[in-house]
C-alpha cells in the first residue's frame, strides 16, 4: 500500500533550459528533494513520502520519478532561480 503522495508530479519533469509552469508549482518538492538527498535518505524513504510510491513495487518507476525530478531540483537550485528572481 502507498502512502497520499504530498506533491501530484508528473512522472517526467520539464527537460527545458528556462523556468516553466511545473517548475513554479514544484519549488517545495524541488527543496525536499534536495534536502533529503543532503540527508542521505534512501530512494524508498524519498519516493514513498514526496510521490506516494512504494519503490519494492514499482522499482523502475521510483528511480525514474527520483532521478528525473533530483536532476530538475538541481538544475533549479544552479540555473533556473535566476528566472524566478529576473521576473
Amino acid at each position: 500500500m502507498t502512502e497520499e503522495p504530498q506533491h501530484e508530479a508528473a512522472d517526467t519533469p520539464p527537460g527545458t533550459d528556462t523556468i516553466t509552469e511545473y517548475d513554479r508549482q514544484h519549488l517545495r518538492l524541488y527543496a525536499r528533494l534536495l534536502d533529503a538527498d543532503a540527508e542521505g535518505a534512501t530512494l524508498s524513504e524519498i519516493v514513498k513520502i514526496l510521490f506516494g510510491i512504494d519503490a519494492d513495487h514499482e522499482p523502475e518507476r521510483a528511480q525514474r520519478l527520483h532521478s528525473e525530478h533530483l536532476e530538475r531540483a538541481r538544475w533549479m537550485a544552479d540555473n533556473g532561480y535566476r528566472d524566478l528572481l529576473a521576473r
